[in-house]
């Protein structure tokens, strides 16, 4: 793990699947988030998408079980899989299953009300955020450490605006409306961002490393 997580090239059927596995979420992923989005951008009724996003969520939750299942299967009946694999195979579900629930949080912003519909920067970050999602799956599935790297630059400015953006109406600098609902939208996308930024570590980082993008840069070793 010396140069970070390679894709294999055994052409394991298993390891097949828990990729196609990992990719599925990461489209579910991207499903709830945007439905999340439209309630709080788009006006879309959060009771009219309730159950397509409880539905994808749980697909998104039964894939990180399928995966852990599949690994300690393989591990332990055929043993072909790595140790440091199935770390990092462990470490990157959970985080990608965590995308999801940061989501549905967005989700219960737009159910209480929060309207960002005015905010021409909210409609931007989405549509990033969005891309940086998709772009993350398949940076992850070519294992591509050069694509990865610009992503995670990218990934270090984003954190860094939400920051701000947070600081900002902590400090009264930002008066206008729906500041408190701002500030947790911003908190929520800092950490769909981060665990993005965790999948994308496992390519060009050591395991012991594993995570490193999830520090603020100032408290990063």
């Amino acid at each position: 793990m010396a140069f970070g997580f390679k894709r294999s090239t055994s052409g394991d059927d298993r390891l097949e699947s828990i990729e196609a596995i990992i990719q599925r979420m990461f489209n579910d992923d991207r499903v709830v988030f945007d439905l999340a989005m439209s309630i709080l951008l788009d006006g879309v009724d959060w009771k009219s998408v309730r159950r397509e996003i409880k539905v994808t969520d749980q697909r998104v939750n039964e894939g990180e079980r399928e995966v852990r299942r599949d690994l300690v299967v393989h591990a332990s009946v055929v043993g072909a899989i790595d140790t440091p694999a199935i770390l990092v195979y462990m470490s990157i579900v959970k985080d990608i299953e965590r995308i999801g629930d940061y989501a549905k949080n967005l989700r219960d912003l737009g159910r209480d009300g929060v309207d960002l519909s005015d905010f021409p920067a909210w409609h931007e970050l989405r549509s990033e955020i969005d891309g940086l999602i998709t772009e993350t799956a398949e940076t992850f599935a070519d294992r591509d450490e050069a694509r990865a790297r610009q992503l995670l630059v990218r990934g270090d400015e984003l954190l860094d605006e939400f920051d701000k953006t947070v600081s900002s109406i902590v400090r009264g600098d930002d008066d206008r409306p729906n500041g408190v609902g701002r500030a947790l939208a911003a908190r929520y996308l800092k950490r769909i961002v981060a665990h993005l930024t965790n999948v994308l570590s496992a390519i060009v980082m050591p395991l012991e490393r594993l995570d490193y993008f999830d520090e603020d840069p100032e408290d990063r070793e």
